[in-house]
């Protein structure tokens, strides 16, 4: 697998693209003769006979045919690893598990836009403990729990309160804001990936029952039922307002840290920039 170089992947799609060794030898820029040593190269290292040529025509054999299908899979892998590469001043992509930046979202995709005109910013909603940033989903990731990677810095760009979600219907509902205390007794809705609240959250002794969801969707489906409650960062209302659910403060809880993380050893260039405009939201907003 070594001695198969892409230079002899594009020879090959070359001849078969454009029919004949010499038309593709025009279409790569090469002589004939250095087309021919290029295919043979291929055939040696592959093993296999990929074309049939005559004096009037080239064809793909049915081996060809497969590797011919593959080399284009390769060559277009190969070229969209290269605008990746090259697209990092060009593009910049956050992402986010729940709520990208709550109210801020709008405001600081406008204010990145008029900023930035030559770098397109793109939210990317991942619901990973990285936000994506793990995963190369993304190049700068909103995460609200702290990152144990050590791959990863992080900073925190600002502070939102924590919020609990219930039932229209509940009776809690009712109230304007409520206590830890209220909350005993109930069942907790947690995303153990990317949640931020858990029951330690509340002392020992008053713990709340819990119960797993998977993202944030089912989450808002169980709490609309009546069957459970959620505490969460105030950016999950602004981001997922619902019909059958209200959201109160809960004013006995600490609030929840908003952090923008990126690669340790591979900052995105756009890194500080992203991190004054999130904490200027933040801090006036």
């Amino acid at each position: 697998m070594d001695e198969v170089e892409l230079r002899q992947l594009r020879c090959l799609v070359a001849i078969v693209d454009e029919g004949t060794f010499t038309d593709a030898a025009i279409a790569l820029g090469v002589s004939q003769a250095a087309v021919s040593r290029t295919l043979a190269g291929l055939e040696r290292a592959l093993g296999v006979r990929l074309l049939r040529r005559t004096s009037r025509e080239v064809t793909p054999t049915a081996t060809g045919l497969r590797v011919v299908a593959q080399a284009r899979r390769v060559l277009a892998d190969v070229a969209a690893l290269v605008q990746e590469a090259a697209s990092g001043h060009t593009r910049l992509r956050i992402g986010y598990a729940w709520s990208a930046v709550g109210r801020h979202t709008v405001a600081f995709q406008r204010r990145w836009t008029a900023a930035h005109p030559g770098i397109d910013l793109h939210l990317v909603r991942v619901n990973t403990a990285s936000a994506g940033l793990g995963e190369g989903a993304c190049d700068l990731a909103v995460v609200r729990r702290p990152l144990e990677d050590r791959r990863f810095d992080t900073a925190i760009v600002g502070l939102e309160r924590r919020l609990c979600a219930l039932a229209a219907d509940d009776p809690l509902a009712r109230r304007r804001s409520v206590r830890l205390a209220d909350l005993t007794g109930r069942i907790l809705l947690v995303d153990r990936r990317t949640g931020t609240t858990t029951p330690e959250l509340w002392p020992a002794e008053t713990r709340p029952a819990v119960e797993e969801t998977r993202d944030v969707d089912d989450w808002l489906t169980v709490i609309a039922a009546g069957r459970g409650i959620g505490v969460t960062a105030e950016s999950t209302a602004n981001q997922y307002p619902r019909p059958g659910i209200v959201y109160r403060p809960v004013r006995d809880a600490e609030p929840v840290a908003v952090r923008l993380a990126w690669w340790r050893d591979d900052p995105h260039p756009t890194l500080q920039a992203v991190l004054e405009l999130l904490s200027e939201l933040y801090r006036t907003g």
